[in-house]
């Protein structure tokens, strides 16, 4: 029997035979911090602490008190959520539907409606199955064998799923007897959640998990009453297409129904947007329009579109980029570590900005500057506005919701919008596809065709982007006027290709080589469509090229 030598530590070695788990090494070496990991590294590559060692190498823990930990976290308090509630309602169906201020709303279709009672009696299960500290297994089995599970459950949408991919095996996971399947990593038993909460969300649950900095206590709830109206918003139009997850999608691809989809998809955006120009239109006071959301969430096309519905209820749209207001680059503020911010407010010239504005909404017409990116600096090549008495500023970027940025223009002028792709589509009904996953595909694929940046370049520079999203974007969200949801359900099938072809060339040593391998994971799951039926003035256009409002 063979032996790996495992380095878990800046200089101690240790041997383990064939066969044995990860588990093992850290019950042995690590005993006092069993619970406080989610799973490890091998050299590059993470592993569950239950599976077998492959080979030799250094070991790295992944705390809970990291991202990836606290992914695991809520996954695998997601799990046990499903396992208490089946347990008390047997024939329930439960959908996970979108992340809400550090939580999950979901749905529970059962019998009786779900009410306040029947969380309480799923929280109380919850804790018992945390006490147990039950070993949560991962097996592996045959495809058809887990459809048969799942057909067992009454569980259609993973049934159908599973039924349209080619694996061999299944990887399931096994909690006490329930069987369910998850498109992430999981913990080694149910003992490691500190820190949880359940709550009635009319009409389904919150369920709420900590933040990885401090695993032992929950942050006070902040309701997001306009987001969470934008998701419903979402269901909704979800319902009219008849698609619920991945499998219902897929089958419409498969059975011909994909032009119907795709201009109903179409349509409902544009509807959307038309709405959002009566309301500018409506409101007379309204002279300048902020359009803010977070990378690639199609604020460019979103503009375009919005101008020519503006100009059917007889307004002028005036473009304004806030990009030419920026800073010289010597000037502008620098992060911790030392480099350039340009996310930051601060990068903005906010003086000359209101100043300008102010002339603008006079009626006065004024010179604009424009900021060369190649030299860094700000030019005046005379580039002059003048608002016309049916005209409004339409200003597009990161910092449109931030009151700093138009602090000087009474808020009676000002219509703001926020826009994000807020994906509802799930892989199945207890498997979401993260919002930060459609934008990280969508930027990965137009970073390539419009600035030659590779798959590597843009994932390993997203978590400095959502950190400044997360300053700069998410925070003044709720303060919108209205927000649109830039998400096409169809979206991703037309990405896959495009977006796998430049995940594959990450290299298994990259250190960004997991979240790429995850990626390719779940773009697996659907069926690809052409680019060509994608309609010239769509959102999606924006990253794939083709679109009538400009070009790379």
């Amino acid at each position: 029997m063979s032996e790996y030598k495992i380095q878990i530590g800046k200089e101690q070695y240790v041997n383990c035979k064939e066969g044995s788990k990860f588990i093992d090494i850290i019950d042995k070496y690590y005993d006092d911090k069993l619970l406080d990991i989610a799973i490890c590294k091998l050299n590059n590559k993470y592993y569950e602490l239950g599976e077998e060692i492959p080979y030799g190498g250094t070991l790295t823990l992944v705390p809970f008190t990291s991202i990836d930990g606290m992914k695991v976290y809520s996954r695998t308090l997601q799990y046990i959520f499903i396992k208490a509630t089946l347990d008390l309602f047997k024939d329930a169906k439960i959908v996970m539907q979108h992340s809400i201020d550090k939580g999950i709303f979901g749905e529970i279709h059962k019998v009786s409606p779900l009410d306040e009672e029947d969380i309480n009696k799923i929280k109380n299960k919850m804790k018992d199955i945390i006490d147990k500290n039950i070993p949560i297994n991962k097996v592996k089995v045959k495809r058809e064998k887990a459809i048969e599970i799942f057909k067992s459950y009454g569980m259609d949408d993973k049934v159908l799923l599973l039924e349209q991919v080619n694996f061999e095996y299944v990887s399931l996971y096994e909690l006490d007897g329930r069987y369910d399947y998850f498109y992430g990593y999981m913990a080694q038993s149910t003992g490691v959640i500190r820190s949880f909460d359940v709550m009635y969300y009319e009409p389904g649950f919150i369920l709420r998990y900590p933040l990885e900095d401090d695993i032992n206590t929950l942050v006070k709830f902040n309701e997001q009453k306009k987001l969470a109206s934008i998701f419903m918003e979402t269901e909704k139009w979800l319902n009219i297409l008849g698609v619920g997850e991945v499998g219902s999608l897929n089958e419409k691809i498969i059975n011909g129904d994909l032009s119907s989809l795709i201009m109903i998809s179409e349509a409902l955006h544009e509807k959307k947007i038309a709405e959002i120009a009566d309301k500018i239109f409506n409101r007379r006071d309204t002279r300048i329009v902020l359009i803010a959301g977070p990378s690639s969430s199609g604020k460019t096309t979103f503009a375009h579109r919005l101008g020519i519905q503006l100009r059917v209820n007889g307004l002028i749209p005036i473009p304004i980029s806030l990009d030419d207001y920026f800073v010289n680059r010597e000037d502008t503020p620098r992060d911790e570590n030392g480099e350039y911010d340009f996310e930051t407010i601060g990068s903005v010239d906010i003086k000359l900005f209101n100043e300008q504005l102010r002339e603008i909404l006079k009626g006065n017409e004024v010179e604009i500057p424009t900021f060369n990116f190649l030299k860094g600096e700000r030019e005046w090549i005379g580039n002059k506005i003048k608002l016309p008495q049916n005209g409004v500023v339409i200003i597009e970027g990161i910092h449109g919701l931030n009151p700093i940025l138009t602090s000087e223009i009474e808020d009676k002028y000002k219509f703001k919008i926020y826009i994000s792709a807020l994906t509802q589509l799930n892989l199945d009904n207890h498997n979401r596809i993260a919002t930060t996953d459609v934008r990280r595909i969508r930027r990965i694929v137009r970073d390539h065709l419009s600035r030659g940046h590779e798959a590597e370049d843009t994932l390993k520079m997203w978590p400095k982007i959502k950190r400044g999203e997360q300053k700069n974007i998410f925070v003044y969200q709720e303060e919108a006027d209205v927000m649109f949801n830039s998400t096409l359900v169809y979206e991703l099938c037309v990405l896959k290709n495009a977006a796998l072809e430049e995940l594959n060339k990450i290299e298994e040593d990259n250190t960004i080589y997991n979240e790429a391998k995850r990626l390719k994971s779940f773009l697996g799951f659907f069926k690809e469509i052409d680019c060509d039926l994608v309609p010239q003035n769509s959102i999606l256009r924006e990253f794939i090229g083709g679109s009538i409002f400009y070009k790379y």
